[in-house]
């Protein structure tokens, strides 16, 4: 399906990106309360910087697991969290016109081989992050179960739909997961924002991976490309709105943005820069963001 990324005009309060994203606590009798996430992704047609940063408390210690599925293997490091900051400030300078009426969709234009090994393990701040490549379909769950245990993860916290979810992941040919691990406590923390590089013919979100947790979303991403976007093959256009018009900005006031998103797209002398709204119950998204 082919739409133009419809723009309208709207001030945006200086404010993060959030979005509530569902994770898994090792304790099942622990409430997550508020579960929110800052992102932001840079893509220029082959390669992706996805920026992510999580404001979380529990009703009392507990681990939590996050996973994020990728066709390609990603390097990780730790992120700026002022990055967030300076392109909400940056589309804030550009847009004075507020919005008139409601928002509108789009963006516009030998032995049994192991289920799987681990290409990247280290603790960035809160986070434990592992970086898993699947090698063989049939026993990868039960291999990061096991993996998961020698964290001192106890429990077996991969339920039957997270399972069935990674299954269809690796069914449509995703042989990357990375599992993030962070202990929370019952005040709001921060954690460190953490930076995945991948490369990806077209821009991706994970969002069907929440779809085991239940209750309302509110996806807000702050988009980075080289030109406006036109095709969505995965969740329906009619999912994503914008709330101001895309603003255009310079490769120099991009390299005061973020030096790594900046090389990515240091070649192009004008890009995109925009925030996409996804709305919706968690359990409804049967499909990630997909656009090109």
């Amino acid at each position: 399906m082919k739409v133009k990324e419809i723009s309208v005009h709207f001030l945006i309060i200086i404010s993060f990106c959030f979005a509530n994203r569902g994770m898994i606590p090792v304790n099942p009798y622990v409430q997550i309360f508020e579960p929110t996430q800052r992102a932001m992704i840079a893509w220029n047609g082959s390669e992706e910087i996805l920026l992510l940063s999580t404001d979380i408390s529990a009703s009392e210690s507990t681990m939590v697991l996050e996973v994020l599925p990728l066709r390609t293997e990603p390097t990780v490091k730790k992120g700026d969290i002022e990055t967030f900051r300076r392109a909400t400030e940056l589309i804030n300078s550009k847009i004075q016109v507020p919005l008139a009426s409601g928002k509108r969709n789009g963006d516009t234009e030998g032995p049994r081989t192991p289920g799987g090994e681990v290409t990247f393990h280290e603790q960035i701040g809160a986070h434990d992050i592992s970086v898993t490549h699947l090698l063989d379909p049939e026993s990868f769950v039960e291999w990061v179960r096991e993996y998961l245990a020698s964290l001192d993860i106890e429990g077996d916290i991969i339920s039957v739909d997270m399972k069935n979810l990674i299954d269809e992941y690796i069914d449509d040919d995703f042989q990357w997961f990375v599992f993030d691990v962070v202990t929370i406590g019952t005040e709001t923390m921060t954690n460190e924002p953490i930076q995945y590089r991948f490369l990806t013919n077209k821009l991706f979100y994970p969002l069907k991976i929440t779809s085991t947790v239940s209750g309302e979303t509110s996806v807000e991403l702050l988009i980075l490309t080289p030109r406006l976007l036109k095709n969505f093959p995965g969740l329906p256009i009619t999912s994503v709105s914008l709330p101001h018009d895309p603003i255009s900005i310079t490769n120099d006031e991009l390299q005061m943005l973020d030096e790594d998103m900046h090389g990515l797209l240091t070649k192009y002398d004008q890009l995109k820069l925009r925030i996409w709204n996804i709305r919706g119950a968690l359990e409804s998204f049967k499909e990630d963001l997909i656009a090109y």
